[in-house]
């Protein structure tokens, strides 16, 4: 076999691991472990860590499912370096005599069979050159994966003819409405006008999607150093000064007053109602992934609430506040990945039947533009002990 085997590329931070690195080891040990039954095969989850001073990571990746960890130790290896990282991690998971001593390989091993990345800033851009250097595809953001075989006719992968492919890599993220899944597939092309493999198949994975195992320290697996060489050009970007840039916004509230697409009617005015509102309840704003497109005109002042950095869902950030309330957002899928864990939920909305009714603890049917108002002038009486 020319492919085989997961490898999850593990984030940390100057030696401090990311959650989302046991996430993506979670999921990738639940995958193959089907995937051997199934397939009466023994592929492993190799996990690959690059860094100053992570020999202890190796560690933790094995007690959270990885079966072998391939790690490159080096101090121009502490921070970052894409291009660099890039180099190294495609270096090795080409390399049948490297992997060949942490997992079993065949004699025509060329290429993983499947890449695992986290889909944040570093994750992105990282997972993008290492599959360009690998010649191969990559599906970003994704949430929901499925390992299977698929039948298939296309006009250019398979020259129109029916063809099977084995071991499919089904990556799926929501489209934009959050309402529909996109299926992904890296597939080779079979047509002889056009042949060429596609591997390994890789994604970048959303954080928080996916839940990591319980940690097992008696976990064994293997776990060897890549010597990897230092070029010249690796040390052309020094790093003289690192720091980390805290979101511009913080979700970390008791209360959360979040807002969708239902502004359309009169956006300035209803944002500066659901301003006003948030602002008597001691409430942090947050939006649905739509509005960080700016897709109203609204005045400048308001335009701050479009920042990606209030966006709640799958592509934005998870929050766990004690109450949580939607405002004109239907609840899609994606969205309701970042709020569900939130201990009490408020919607209110004008469609009888939007999904985010059976999200909510109180739901409210009716239009901002009435409910808010009548809202707004219940809390001032409270306020001035008029009620």
């Amino acid at each position: 076999m020319k492919y085989q085997h997961l490898f999850v590329i593990f984030e940390h931070d100057d030696g401090k691991p990311l959650s989302v690195s046991y996430e993506m080891i979670g999921e990738a040990k639940r995958l193959m472990d089907k995937y051997n039954v199934r397939y009466n095969s023994n592929e492993s989850v190799i996990a690959i860590i690059l860094g100053s001073n992570i020999r202890e990571l190796c560690n933790e990746a094995i007690y959270y499912g990885a079966d072998a960890v391939i790690f490159v130790d080096h101090p121009e290896l502490r921070y970052v370096k894409n291009d660099t990282y890039a180099r190294i991690i495609s270096n090795i998971v080409s390399n049948r005599e490297v992997v060949s001593k942490v997992v079993e390989c065949s004699e025509q091993y060329i290429k993983p069979r499947y890449i695992f990345f986290a889909a944040d800033s570093i994750g992105r851009h990282l997972s993008a050159s290492t599959l360009a250097a690998l010649d191969s595809g990559l599906a970003s953001d994704v949430n929901k994966l499925e390992i299977d075989d698929i039948v298939l006719r296309h006009t250019q992968k398979t020259g129109g003819k029916e063809e099977k492919y084995e071991k499919t890599l089904i990556m799926y993220r929501p489209d934009f409405s959050g309402f529909l899944w996109t299926q992904i597939l890296c597939l080779d092309n079979r047509d002889e006008a056009n042949k060429k493999d596609f591997h390994p198949q890789a994604c970048s994975i959303i954080p928080h999607v996916f839940e990591p195992l319980e940690r097992d320290i008696n976990r064994k697996g293997k776990i060897i150093e890549y010597k990897a060489s230092i070029e010249e050009i690796d040390q052309a970007i020094k790093i003289i000064k690192r720091e980390v840039i805290k979101s511009e916004v913080s979700l970390d509230k008791d209360i959360i007053v979040a807002f969708g697409r239902g502004i359309r009617d009169d956006p300035s005015n209803n944002i500066k109602i659901i301003e006003e509102f948030a602002k008597m309840i001691n409430a942090e704003i947050a939006i649905s992934l739509p509005l960080s497109k700016q897709p109203y005109n609204v005045d400048s002042n308001l335009k701050r609430y479009f920042s990606i950095a209030r966006v709640v869902g799958s592509s934005g950030k998870k929050v766990a506040p004690k109450l949580y309330i939607a405002i004109g957002i239907s609840g899609a899928s994606q969205h309701i990945v970042g709020m569900k864990d939130a201990e009490y939920v408020i919607a209110i909305n004008s469609d009888a039947n939007a999904p985010i009714k059976d999200e909510s603890d109180l739901f409210i049917h009716g239009r901002m533009e009435d409910v808010l108002p009548v809202l707004i002038d219940e809390l001032r009486g409270v306020k001035h002990g008029k009620v």
